[in-house]
């Protein structure tokens, strides 16, 4: 039902309110069947609706800087030509050209967290390479995502894929502290959301 709701706020452009169903469907998924066809589903969705939140966001964002920026710098270029005018040139010159490069300065500081970059390599599953979204430790202390070491271990043998020492799924524990670290991440850049 949640995921349901959350297609359909998405549909009505309604990214805030799709996003938290989706969130909830994804953990009710995680409890029910956490390898389950589903789960992968409802994490696809629910990174695409994450990932155009931001797109409409940073994009708003964007125009509204851009339009600030103009503004402040046209304040500053009028402040400079009203001294120019009562003859206080000299004194103010160089203060003027430092404080357009400040200005500069700040507003391409606000923009970066909209800007992407590479995601860290501690925040991304060995195997996949992909950002976690349900990790695991196993004991050799490397951290997988939950659906792909099982798979592996599954399909490939009951080893460690990167140590090769025996690995049996009742060994794997969730890595609470990654999977902490990369929603923290994912709160500030939504940008990483972007799949595919």
């Amino acid at each position: 039902g949640h995921y349901m709701l959350g297609l359909a706020l998405l549909q009505r452009k309604e990214y805030a309110e799709g996003v938290r169903e989706l969130e909830k469907a994804l953990d009710l998924g995680r409890v029910a069947t956490p390898k389950g066809y589903m789960v992968e589903e409802i994490w696809q969705e629910l990174a695409k609706a994450q990932y155009l939140s931001w797109e409409h966001e940073s994009t708003t964002r964007s125009w509204e800087l851009q339009n600030l920026k103009e503004e402040c710098e046209a304040a500053l270029k009028e402040k400079h030509f009203l001294n120019h005018k009562e003859g206080s040139i000299d004194e103010n010159e160089g203060s003027n050209l430092e404080q357009l490069e400040a200005l500069r300065r700040i507003f391409n500081k606000a923009a970066e967290d909209d800007i992407p970059t590479e995601v860290p390599d501690h925040l991304c599953c060995k195997i996949t390479l992909d950002i976690f979204r349900d990790p695991v430790i196993t004991p050799s202390g490397i951290t997988y995502e939950r659906a792909v070491i099982l798979n592996h271990l599954q399909k490939v043998g009951e080893f460690d894929p990167v140590t090769r020492a025996p690995l049996y799924s009742s060994q794997l524990v969730p890595n609470l502290a990654i999977k902490e670290a990369v929603r923290a991440f994912l709160d500030k850049h939504r940008w990483a959301y972007k799949t595919g």
